[in-house]
C-alpha cells in the first residue's frame, strides 16, 4: 500500500492538518452515544502520520465516562475533526467527513457496536 498525503480541517478552517494513509482506507462506524449523535466516521491514523498545519491551539478538549478518549473540538465552529480514541490511544481518529475530498476513498465500512464497547473492543482490534 502506497501512502498518500491527505488534508483535513474543521468547518471554519481554524484547525487544519495533513496525514498520510493509503488512498483507500477502512472506515469504522460506531453507534456509541457521541459517535451516533455526530455521525462520526473513524479513520484511524498513527499519531506520527498526522501533522497540524494550524489551529492545534484552537482545539477544545472534552471527555466523559472513563475520560480515556480525548475528544477535540474546534473552539470556533464546534466541529470535531479528530480525536484520540480510547480504543486506539496511539492514534488519531480522523473524521472522514472532515477530510478534503479527492484523495481518500473507502475500502470497507466496519460497523462497531460502541453501545456495548467493553464486549466488542477485541473484535474491533482484530478488524483494524
Amino acid at each position: 500500500m502506497n501512502a498518500v498525503k491527505h488534508s483535513g480541517r474543521c468547518h471554519c478552517g481554524a484547525v487544519q492538518f495533513t496525514f498520510t494513509a493509503p488512498s483507500a482506507v477502512d472506515v469504522t462506524e460506531c453507534n456509541c452515544s457521541i459517535c451516533a449523535l455526530a455521525a462520526y466516521q473513524h479513520v484511524f491514523i498513527p499519531k506520527g502520520n498526522l501533522r497540524f498545519i494550524q489551529g492545534q491551539n484552537a482545539l477544545s478538549l472534552y471527555s466523559f465516562g472513563t475520560h480515556a478518549a480525548q475528544h477535540l473540538f474546534c473552539k470556533i465552529c464546534g466541529v470535531k475533526p479528530l480525536y484520540v480514541p480510547r480504543s486506539h490511544p496511539d492514534s488519531y481518529s480522523v473524521n472522514l467527513r472532515c477530510v478534503t475530498s479527492g484523495t481518500l476513498s473507502i475500502a470497507r465500512i466496519i460497523p462497531f457496536d460502541g453501545q456495548n464497547w467493553d464486549d466488542n473492543i477485541a473484535a474491533l482490534h482484530k478488524e483494524t
